[in-house]
């Protein structure tokens, strides 16, 4: 709902949207100065627009907060809204008007030379992608009879044909990965949305005098019918032949950088894999050794799933997704030393204490059962940290992005890691309770792989750490 007086709250998206929506809104006078230029801060105002107030999330989390009743107005990817209401069907969500912007259709892909039907008749399919309601909606539509989600963070298109037989996600992101495109699942396109009772209850005319003059698209925005599949129920076990190659999994993004030297100062160099170059497949002069680049935040899973005998990632990738399945068989083969930085509870600066303890009086001061909320990208975490702090009443927000800008309205602790502390201090906020150091480190599964594969593996982990000692 609105929040206090008469402000309106909206909330818009950072992302591949950002820019042409910044521009559009500017256009038709509702400037949000910072908006365009990327700012790290998430908060802004509304140029001569008093009682407006914009903030920043990311695309995936806009839907949720609006329907939580959070955001009265919001500007976001169509994708997302639907990725919502497929597993979720209520009406707290209003669709006002798709905008005349572009987005990024939705596609199912596999590799080169692939058809749906030869795929799903094969047994069990993998299927990786960031959007699982909308896969999962799909596949069903579709008749696929046997299928198996993995639900990753990002760049699902990194995943086919070795680890997956399909990816789902954005267009252009498959067919530059090489992929085939073998159907469109949903048409794309931004949305103007608002919370139902909201738009019902209070009046947001200050802001859809101007936004509902943006310009209208005159496509189509949704999801797609698709076409049912014949194929007959296979109960046909996935099998997995027995590797003959070494494979390692290293990181692309931010922790790249760092794992490159984490490499050279233990003397390996992969072809393709640089400070500034991330090619999908790296070629190694290693004889048997393979290596692909992939977001270090699904390594785990990849390795507990036996797909790589050797991953490069962060100890908190790690550390999430054992705080969500304690039983994985996977563990830390060394530490890599490298790309240091602190993951903690973070809470607003404003707040006059110095310790979580002191900070939950604080906020129980007047309402003894009132909800603690956390917001993260590290959900378990954050969830492991309210039982271990006997915080009582809790929630957990997950999210995907920018999260910044949740504390102090939308939450009132934040799980987060900050290597500078920049972005934090640009928001007004301060970590008051350190969790963890992290730094990155190579993961393996608990039982080592057989033959020579095991051997590579003490191997590698031994030259590893021979880097580490040197980069003292």
């Amino acid at each position: 709902m609105s929040s206090n007086n008469d402000t309106i709250r909206i909330a818009l998206p950072r992302g591949e949207i950002r820019n042409a929506l910044g521009e559009m809104l500017a256009k038709y006078g509702f400037v949000v100065e910072g908006y365009l230029e990327g700012s790290r801060v998430y908060r802004f105002e509304v140029k001569d627009h008093p009682g407006l107030q914009v903030r920043v999330f990311s695309d995936a989390d806009i839907p949720i907060q609006v329907a939580l009743g959070n955001y009265d107005l919001a500007i976001c990817s169509r994708t997302w809204v639907d990725e919502l209401l497929t597993r979720y069907q209520h009406d707290s969500i209003v669709s006002i008007n798709n905008l005349d912007l572009k987005s990024e259709p939705l596609v199912v892909a596999g590799a080169r030379g692939s058809n749906l039907e030869e795929i799903a008749a094969s047994g069990v399919v993998r299927v990786a992608t960031e959007y699982p309601n909308l896969a999962d909606h799909y596949l069903r539509q579709i008749g696929i009879p046997n299928y198996r989600l993995f639900d990753v963070w990002a760049q699902s298109e990194s995943w086919p044909p070795d680890d997956a037989e399909l990816a789902i996600g954005p267009q252009s992101e498959l067919i530059n990965e090489g992929l085939s495109i073998l159907a469109e699942i949903h048409s794309g396109g931004v949305s103007l949305i608002a919370n139902r009772t909201s738009l019902a209850s209070n009046n947001l005319s200050k802001a859809l005098e101007i936004l509902t003059e943006l310009p209208g698209s005159q496509l189509n925005s949704g999801l797609i019918q698709g076409e049912r599949i014949h194929v007959t129920y296979s109960n046909k076990k996935m099998v997995v032949p027995e590797r003959t190659t070494f494979r390692i999994a290293v990181p692309d993004g931010h922790a790249q950088r760092h794992t490159v030297e984490s490499l050279s100062d233990a003397g390996i160099e992969f072809g393709g894999y640089s400070k500034n170059e991330a090619v999908r497949r790296p070629t190694s002069t290693i004889s048997g050794v393979d290596v692909k680049v992939m977001r270090p935040q699904d390594m785990p899973r990849a390795v507990a799933l036996g797909n790589f005998d050797l991953a490069l990632t962060g100890q908190d990738w790690l550390q999430v997704f054992l705080s969500s399945f304690p039983s994985a068989p996977i563990m830390q083969l060394c530490d890599l030393r490298r790309s240091e930085y602190k993951l903690g509870a973070v809470i607003s600066k404003d707040l006059p204490v110095k310790s979580i303890g002191e900070a939950i009086d604080f906020w129980r001061k007047d309402d003894p059962y009132r909800t603690i909320r956390l917001a993260s990208e590290y959900a378990s975490l954050a969830d492991q940290y309210a039982r271990d702090n006997q915080l009582g009443r809790y929630r957990v927000i997950p999210l995907t992005g920018a999260s910044e800008g949740f504390v102090p309205e939308d939450a009132e602790i934040l799980i987060e890691g900050t290597e500078t502390g920049t972005t934090l201090r640009a928001n007004n906020l301060s970590m008051i309770d350190v969790i963890m150091n992290s730094t990155n480190c190579a993961i393996g599964h608990m039982r080592r792989p057989p033959g020579w594969r095991g051997e590579m593996r003490d191997n590698f982990v031994k030259i590893l750490n021979s880097g580490t000692d040197s980069s003292d």
